[in-house]
C-alpha cells in the first residue's frame, strides 16, 4: 500500500526559533516496520520552512497515498494543526484512510472521532506493531475489531478495541531512518543529529506527568545493539548529535553501564544530550567517567520545584540536596547541566517565587529551562487542577512554554514578571556569564553560547507574546474546558511480565516487498 507519514509545523517556541530540527523520530519508527513488511512509505516533513499547510496538503495529494498517517511530538498543541491539514487532505483524496496516532488522540479519541469525521482511525498507545496490524487489516478488507490498539467509528459512535500490550522487546521493530536525508537535520547550532530512545517510561510517580501512562512500563533496547546503531549512525549517515527522547534512560544502572562501555568501545566522537532524574546521577557518582567518555555533554534534571509542599501535591520524590549534589557532580566531571523549572501553581505568592530563585541561584546549574505547569486530562493531577480558571484556550498554546492557568494570588503579567526575571538573573549572572566565555572544553563552551543565543530570542519572544495575544479573564475550569478526568484509563497499554518479543505474525503483504535501505533498529510513536 502506499502511505504518507505527515509531521506538521508546529508553532512552539522550540520549533520556530531555533534554525534546527530534529527528525520526528515517532513517525521513523513506524515508517521502518511498515516499509519491511512491503509497503510503500513516504514521509512529508512540514517543519521545514515551515511548509504552508496548502504546500503539504499539495504535496501530499501529489503522492496518491491509501493511507495517510499523522503524529507528532508535540500532542497537545500540534492538534490543532494536524486537524486542519487532515481535513483538507480528506477533501481532496475522499479514499484516502486517515490514521493518527500519539498522546493526545490515544486519550481523546472519543471527541476527535465524534468532531472530526475525516479521521478514520486512531492508534493508542505504543505505534509500530499496532501500525502494522492496521494496515493489514486495511488491506486485507478485515475486521478493525480484531486490532488492538485503536480506536474507530461504527454505526453507534466511536469504538475503541482492546488495550494493545505493551512491547516487550524494544529491538524487534528498526526506525525507519533511510525516510529522511540526514544532511537536512541538525542539533546544538547546526551539528547534524537525529533522535533515539534507549528506553521507554518512567518507574517513578509524578503526578503530572503525561508520557509515563502512555508508555506503561519502563523498558529499555538491548544496550549493545543500542550502542552499535548509535555508531552506525556516525559512520554511515555523518550524525554528531544524540538527542535522547527517553523520560529516564538510566533507571537500571547495569544495563546503562553495559550501554556506555559498549559505546566507549565503537570509538566515535558523539555528543549526548537528554534527561534523567538527578537521583540516578548521585546513584552513578562512581561511573560518570564513563558518561564523560561515551560523549554525554548535558543532562535536563526535572527539578521542577523546591517548596515540600508542592513537591509532595505532584509526588516528585526528589530532595533539594540530591538535585545540588547532582549539579555539583555532573560540573565536576565535565557534563552541563539543565534544571527544569515549573512555575505557575495555585498557591504561588510572590514569596514562593522569590525563594524558589534563591533556590536555583544556590543549585548553580549551567542553564535553566523554565516551564508552566500544564494539566492533561489523563494524568492524576488533572483532578487536582480541575477547578483551576483556564486563562488560555487556544490549544496551540498548551506547550508548557504560555501560561494556561490563573492563579489566585498572582495576575499572569505578574507571573510573567516572575518567570521572565528568574531567568535573566539566573542566566545572567556572573558566575554563568563567566563560564560563557571562558569555559576550557571547547565543546562546552559551543553548547553554552549556542544556548544563550537561543535563549536570548526566546526571551524576547515569549514577553512580545504576552503582550500581543491576550488572556480571558473569566475563562472556564479545567474540567469543563477537557471534560473528565481520565487518570483510570491512563496506562494506553496492558503490561505483561516476561522479556519475550509481542511481534506478531508477519503482516499479510504482496510479491512487491523491497528490501529496507538501512537495516536500524528502532524507536516508538509519540
Amino acid at each position: 500500500m502506499q502511505i504518507v507519514l505527515v509531521n506538521v509545523p508546529h508553532p512552539s517556541i522550540g520549533s520556530r526559533i531555533p534554525d534546527d530540527h530534529l527528525p520526528p523520530l515517532g513517525l521513523l519508527s513506524v515508517g521502518g516496520p511498515l516499509i519491511d513488511d512491503g509497503h510503500e512509505v513516504h514521509l512529508v516533513d512540514g517543519e521545514f520552512g515551515p511548509m504552508p499547510l496548502e504546500a503539504i496538503v499539495r504535496e501530499v495529494v501529489g503522492l496518491s497515498p491509501d493511507i495517510v498517517m499523522f503524529g507528532h511530538s508535540g500532542s497537545t498543541s500540534g492538534h490543532p494543526i494536524i486537524s486542519a491539514v487532515a481535513r483538507a487532505v480528506a477533501g481532496q483524496l475522499p479514499h484516502a484512510r486517515i490514521v493518527y496516532g500519539g498522546v493526545y488522540p490515544t486519550y481523546h479519541w472519543r471527541e476527535i472521532l465524534a468532531e472530526e469525521p475525516y479521521v478514520d482511525t486512531i492508534v493508542r498507545g505504543e505505534g509500530e506493531e499496532t501500525t502494522r496490524r492496521l494496515v493489514a487489516a486495511f488491506q486485507n478488507g478485515s475486521r478493525l475489531s480484531d486490532v488492538q490498539g485503536i480506536a474507530y467509528r461504527t454505526g453507534e459512535g466511536p469504538k475503541a478495541t482492546a488495550p494493545a500490550p505493551v512491547i516487550q522487546d524494544l529491538d524487534a521493530y528498526r526506525v525507519g531512518w533511510e525516510l529522511i536525508d540526514h544532511a537536512r537535520y541538525s542539533y546544538w547550532g547546526g551539528l547534524r543529529a537525529v533522535v533515539v530512545q534507549f528506553s521507554r517510561g518512567c518507574p517513578h510517580l509524578c503526578n503530572y506527568c503525561g508520557q509515563r501512562g502512555f508508555w506503561t512500563r519502563w523498558r529499555h533496547r538491548d544496550p549493545v545493539k543500542f550502542a552499535q546503531e548509535l555508531a552506525r549512525l556516525h559512520r554511515e549517515h555523518g550524525v554528531k548529535v544524540i538527542n535522547f527522547a527517553d523520560e529516564n534512560p538510566t533507571v537500571s544502572k547495569k544495563s546503562w553501564r553495559v550501554f556506555l562501555e559498549a559505546l566507549i568501545a565503537e570509538n566515535v566522537d558523539l555528543i549526548l544530550v537528554g534527561s534523567t532524574r538527578a537521583d540516578d546521577i548521585v546513584r552513578d557518582a562512581d561511573i560518570l567517567h564513563l558518561y564523560k567518555k561515551a560523549g554525554w555533554q548535558r543532562f535536563l534534571l526535572g527539578l521542577e520545584n523546591t517548596d515540600a509542599k508542592t513537591l509532595e501535591m505532584i509526588r516528585k520524590g526528589g530532595a533539594t540536596a540530591t538535585d545540588r549534589e547532582a549539579i555539583r557532580l555532573l560540573r565536576q566531571h565535565g557534563i552541563l547541566s539543565m534544571a527544569t523549572w515549573v512555575v505557575g501553581f495555585e498557591e504561588e505568592t510572590d514569596r514562593d517565587h522569590w525563594r524558589g530563585l534563591r533556590q536555583l541561584l544556590s543549585y548553580d546549574p549551567d542553564q535553566i529551562q523554565m516551564l508552566y505547569v500544564t494539566p492533561h486530562r489523563w494524568t492524576p493531577y488533572f483532578r487536582l487542577a480541575a477547578g483551576r480558571i483556564v486563562i488560555q484556550t487556544d490549544r496551540r498554546k498548551w506547550d508548557y512554554k504560555h501560561q494556561v492557568l490563573a492563579t489566585r494570588y498572582m495576575p499572569p503579567w505578574r507571573v510573567l514578571l516572575w518567570f521572565k526575571l528568574t531567568e535573566l538573573v539566573v542566566q545572567m549572572r556572573p558566575k554563568a556569564l563567566y563560564r560563557i566565555l571562558f569555559q576550557p572544553d571547547k565543546g562546552l563552551r559551543h553548547a553554552m553560547r549556542w544556548y544563550t543565543q537561543m535563549g536570548r530570542r526566546v526571551w524576547f519572544h515569549e514577553v512580545f507574546g504576552f503582550i500581543r495575544d491576550p488572556l480571558l479573564r473569566n475563562g472556564p475550569s479545567v474540567a469543563e474546558f477537557w471534560g473528565e478526568p481520565q487518570d483510570a484509563e491512563e496506562e494506553a497499554s496492558v503490561a505483561i511480565s516476561g522479556r519475550s518479543t509481542t511481534r506478531g505474525p508477519k503482516a499479510a503483504v504482496g510479491s512487491t516487498r523491497r528490501e529496507p535501505m538501512d537495516r536500524g533498529l528502532t524507536r516508538t510513536a509519540t
